[in-house]
């Protein structure tokens, strides 16, 4: 991945009506980077991909590529490529002819059309697929047949509008691989939006969380997953306890009646604030050898580990733990300095 942005937006609006679905979207892509909008329904992330595809023009602000203000160019100008989540393949052309479509309306010649689908079916794991129609294919092969039928045409980037959503849980895991060795080897920009925490935490360099049409956070998976800049942030990647404490000084914060020691600072001295603290981050020991204790009130088998629910008086834990407890047991907890997180706090 290059440091050159091949992407730029600048103060991006879009109004439908009277509702704002994106307001002032400033945000750089970089060349070869894997980048994932990531939010709730309604949030703005396919709007955004409509607008870098030109299948919808902001009410305001201007979009670069490479440099040059791309905003007014038709679709078929750009070198940009989308995949949906409904493939919308020929339903009468076989595999090969859906491939080939792109090439055929540049008027290619022959030979060089019938060996660059021949690679990027290879590539996506369909070689020998292609006298069959879209129909004999399963959902997971339909899918595969749309990104070839993208990349064939050699963008610069490819934007994927939650591809994966249609296919069953292995199989969309598989995809994940898939796309990620697809995109390893082209070196092509990726820009992929879902709603799915675990598969923008797997496939991305670079997440930017949406909510309301506006971005939140952008980062990387592991920042975004650590460093969360707001509860909705926090709530959204992965499960947190989120709740509220002072933070008395620097490194020294106050919450669940105890003082703790923790790594952040600025925040003022006896300041209001919401205190995260990941579920897999509690240790659970002794209730006479923890900082806090309380009582187990449920316990789910999430498979790898244990999910808890432990009162502690002043609030309800969500505590992950491969132990077994069982409700009504009595615990104690140790919350490390580097397992809390400070922000300031959000809007109830």
């Amino acid at each position: 991945m290059g440091d050159k942005h091949l992407i730029e937006l600048k103060n991006v609006s879009k109004t439908f009506d009277t509702t704002e679905a994106l307001k002032n979207i400033n945000l750089y892509i970089r060349d070869g980077e894997f980048l994932t909008l990531l939010g709730p329904s309604g949030c703005g992330k396919t709007t955004l991909l409509r607008l870098l595809a030109g299948f919808e023009m902001p009410t305001e602000g201007r979009i670069f590529m490479d440099g040059a203000d791309m905003t007014d160019m038709p679709p078929h100008r750009r070198r940009l490529n989308t995949v949906f989540q409904r493939y919308a393949l020929f339903e009468h052309l076989n595999v090969f002819d859906n491939v080939a479509f792109g090439l055929k309306i540049k008027k290619l010649d022959k030979d060089e059309i019938k060996q660059r689908v021949g690679s990027m079916l290879e590539l996506v794991g369909l070689k020998g697929y292609d006298k069959r129609t879209a129909s004999q294919l399963s959902g997971g092969q339909q899918q595969r047949v749309a990104i070839a039928r993208a990349l064939v045409n050699e963008p610069g980037v490819l934007l994927l509008d939650e591809p994966l959503g249609a296919l069953d849980l292995q199989l969309r895991k598989d995809m994940q691989i898939e796309l990620k060795k697809i995109r390893q080897r082209l070196g092509i920009t990726f820009v992929f939006v879902t709603h799915d925490q675990e598969e923008a935490l797997t496939m991305s360099d670079t997440i930017v969380v949406m909510k309301d049409g506006e971005i939140q956070q952008i980062g990387t998976p592991v920042d975004i997953y650590n460093e969360p800049k707001n509860a909705f942030v926090a709530d959204f990647i992965g499960e947190s306890n989120i709740l509220g404490g002072t933070m008395l000084k620097d490194y020294s914060v106050r919450f669940s009646g105890r003082t703790f020691e923790c790594l952040d600072a600025g925040f003022g001295e006896n300041a209001d604030v919401d205190v995260v603290v990941r579920p897999e981050d509690i240790k659970v020991v002794e209730p006479e050898n923890g900082m806090i204790a309380g009582v187990v009130k449920s316990v789910l088998f999430m498979g790898v580990h244990y999910e808890l629910l432990v009162d502690t008086g002043e609030f309800t834990y969500q505590v992950h733990t491969t132990a077994k407890y069982s409700e009504g047991q009595q615990v104690g907890f140790v919350i490390l300095p580097d397992d809390i997180h400070i922000m300031r706090p959000s809007e109830p």
